[in-house]
């Protein structure tokens, strides 16, 4: 008895080779990847004036410890933001979601931006796609070397602009591409601009689709947001195959009206919907998950309906709801609602956080090695290590008092008065002395307080410790 073959478990990639197309989501797309590459790569080099601190209108200064966005500086206590505006891009994402389904894939995910740009490049070399099928079924010539070396050598010139650009985030732009190019740069640079340029070149130009398909989680987790209201792209099947299927143009299928007698469908079976699919499904099928919603599909199809003269929306967006009972997507739904009452609400917490930053910090935590201490005089004594941090423009002058300890003493020598520049972190000593008799049991409040210097015209920082007594 023959042996049953082995299932196969790994389908060989078929390469992918997606067709121009002009339209309203087309220029969409291209406007939108303008829009983007402006801001990341340009955004380094925009210059940005501040009292104090550089230039650089971006800039994440590690070393420093601070982050520039404009006006806006970010400190590392301000890392719970981070976790505002993390939370704040995830329900925006269930909220788009909810409404339009994959269009971040479609529109803004990196991947797609970058992916484009790789594939205008490659058939700005190689030609349209008829041409660069028959480029890659063709044997090695010069000419093919050529054109496929060409290619490569844009795709990683276009990789290594975007690893240079991410490292210059962290740098000032000027002084550190100058540094990069003359071999002075930190290591960190050379190995994260490295390191990116050998994931965009992969990503978005060797794997591209792949990367869609079976590496991104997004694709995976989707189908939880979409309901019977979603808008996707979607093929109207009852119109597309009539009675009888789909048929191409012929002799007596050239108008409607030939084609409604015969009994089929507006659909013309040209394939161009399927060949300007940046990751190569027929929509004709049915939501398949490595649709991304790019909608370019929507234009070849009106393309075809335009040239004909009969009317689009064969392929367009809609929604289950739509394609079942012919009712118009409901956009205003309980799970949208609520994503976007959170998204509000993440919003304006984060605005009002951001709008009520502190100008400066104060910290106060007891060293308990020893915990107290016994003086000569009778009295106790507690060592506490003092932060501040002034995070306006301009110097601070801080003032530091005891407060809630009756006849406590704060002892921090000569820096019980310190002027702090922009920006400038200062870690001091600080001692409070009193006798124990005044106390009820072995810990005791005590609020130390930061009172900025009058012509500041800020309020005073207080912030509460313990004191502590050892027992009777």
């Amino acid at each position: 008895m023959p042996e049953a073959e082995e299932p196969q478990l790994y389908a060989p990639r078929q390469s992918i080779f997606p067709r121009s197309v002009k339209g309203r989501f087309r220029r969409l797309k291209w406007g939108l990847l303008a829009l983007a590459y402006g801001v990341y790569f340009l955004l380094p080099w925009l210059r940005w004036h501040r009292e104090s601190g550089p230039d650089q209108a971006v800039l994440f200064d590690l070393v420093g410890r601070k982050f520039y966005l404009f006006d806006l500086v970010v400190y590392p206590q301000d890392i719970f933001w981070l976790a505002g505006l993390l939370m704040i891009f995830a329900y925006l994402l269930f909220f788009v979601t909810g409404i339009a389904g994959r269009v971040f894939c479609g529109y803004f995910c990196f991947q797609t931006l970058w992916t484009d740009v790789f594939i205008f490049m490659e058939r700005l070399i190689q030609g349209e796609r008829p041409a660069r099928i028959r480029l890659s079924k063709q044997p090695w010539n010069l000419a093919k070397i050529v054109k496929v070396g060409l290619t490569h050598l844009l795709w990683l010139l276009v990789a290594f602009a975007t690893g240079l650009t991410f490292v210059l985030y962290w740098g000032n732009a000027p002084d550190l591409v100058v540094e990069f190019f003359t071999g002075k740069a930190p290591f960190a640079a050379y190995a994260t601009a490295a390191f990116l340029t050998a994931t965009t070149y992969v990503m978005a130009g060797i794997a591209r689709e792949q990367v869609c398909t079976y590496m991104c989680p997004y694709a995976r987790f989707q189908s939880a947001m979409f309901d019977r209201d979603t808008l996707i792209v979607s093929y109207d099947e009852a119109r597309g195959e009539g009675k009888k299927g789909r048929a191409k143009l012929g002799r007596d299928l050239k108008t409607e009206e030939q084609r409604e007698a015969a009994g089929v469908g507006d659909c013309i079976d040209c394939g161009y919907c399927v060949q300007v699919c940046p990751t190569g499904i027929d929509i004709r099928n049915g939501l398949q998950i490595q649709c991304i919603s790019c909608a370019l599909c929507v234009d070849a199809c009106d393309t075809i309906m335009d040239s004909l003269g009969w009317e689009r929306g064969l392929v367009a967006y809609s929604s289950q709801r739509e394609e079942e009972g012919g009712e118009k997507a409901r956009l205003l739904r309980p799970k949208v609602l609520g994503y976007a009452a959170v998204l509000v609400v993440a919003v304006s917490l984060l605005a009002w956080s951001v709008g009520h930053q502190a100008p400066f910090d104060l910290t106060v935590s007891q060293v308990r090695q020893p915990i107290f201490t016994l003086l000569s005089d009778g009295r106790i004594e507690n060592a506490y290590e003092v932060k501040v941090n002034n995070k306006t423009n301009h110097s601070l002058g801080l003032a530091f008092s005891l407060e809630g300890l009756p006849g406590g003493e704060l002892d921090m020598g000569r820096f019980r008065h310190v002027v702090l520049r922009s920006g400038q972190r200062l870690r001091l000593s600080a001692r409070i002395k009193a006798r124990p008799k005044v106390f009820d049991g072995k810990t005791h409040p005590v609020t130390i307080v930061a009172t900025p210097d009058p012509g500041a015209k800020l309020p005073p920082l207080k912030h509460e410790t313990v004191f502590y007594v050892p027992a009777s």
